[in-house]
């Protein structure tokens, strides 16, 4: 009977033994391998990931694609410049006019690709700049010096248009782009415009270039413009 009862204390010790050391065994293993932390990962499958972001994020804005790609075959050329090349040619509404690019070689371009874009455009004057036709809109009761530069008929008409008028006070000079209020208000030597009053756009920094910024206008005489089309000799 003493003998039977010893048996299973032996294997009832065993067992118990048995356990705790595989207890002690597991224990010990997760402790080297994890320390004593219980969210350790060691375990789980390994995720690869590229080093960098590999998607454009929603919130970025769309990359110009389109100014990029018909960039090579235009001149290039300050805004302040571009405008008065324009003014000084008589303004045209239709027909091309001439210009000299920062290279010297002579251009052709027109108001509706590239010098109205300088008014409706916005980011073009410096980052975050708005666009001129933003606060000078069609909208005469509304915009600034009841000024429209939203379309050509607006910027023929000038400014100060209070009721309306279909001619108000000439920004244009007469053809003279250095006496014109428009070249007074873009052109800014050391920051400041020529007359005392805010340089334009509004908000410009006084680290924008004199001349505002360089811009790819036209093309070179001879050459097909972005239409496709050769201008005539």
């Amino acid at each position: 009977m003493y003998e039977e009862n010893d048996l299973r204390k032996f294997i009832y010790t065993t067992i118990v033994l048995f356990l705790i050391a595989v207890v002690l065994f597991i224990s010990f293993i997760f402790v080297s391998s994890c320390g004593f932390s219980l969210t350790c990962s060691k375990a789980q499958p390994y995720v690869y990931r590229t080093p960098v972001p590999t998607l454009i994020p929603a919130t970025m804005p769309a990359i110009e694609r389109n100014r990029a790609q018909t960039a090579f075959n235009k001149c290039q050329i300050a805004a302040v410049d571009l405008i008065g090349a324009w003014v000084s040619a008589g303004y045209p509404e239709n027909d091309k006019f001439s210009f000299t690019d920062v290279k010297g070689t002579p251009c052709e371009g027109s108001f509706k690709k590239d010098v109205q874009p300088l008014f409706l455009e916005s980011n073009l004057w410096y980052p975050g700049a708005l666009a001129c036709a933003s606060c000078h809109q069609s909208d005469l009761k509304l915009a600034i010096k009841n000024m429209d530069l939203s379309s050509y008929a607006g910027i023929i008409a000038g400014s100060n248009r209070a009721n309306g008028e279909a001619k108000g006070k000439d920004i244009l000079g007469g053809g003279d782009w250095e006496n014109a209020l428009m070249y007074q208000m873009l052109y800014a030597p050391n920051g400041q415009s020529t007359i005392g009053r805010p340089i334009m756009p509004l908000g410009r920094p006084a680290d924008v270039p004199e001349k505002g910024p360089l811009v790819y206008a036209g093309a070179p005489i001879g050459e097909p413009l972005a239409g496709g089309a050769t201008p005539a000799p």
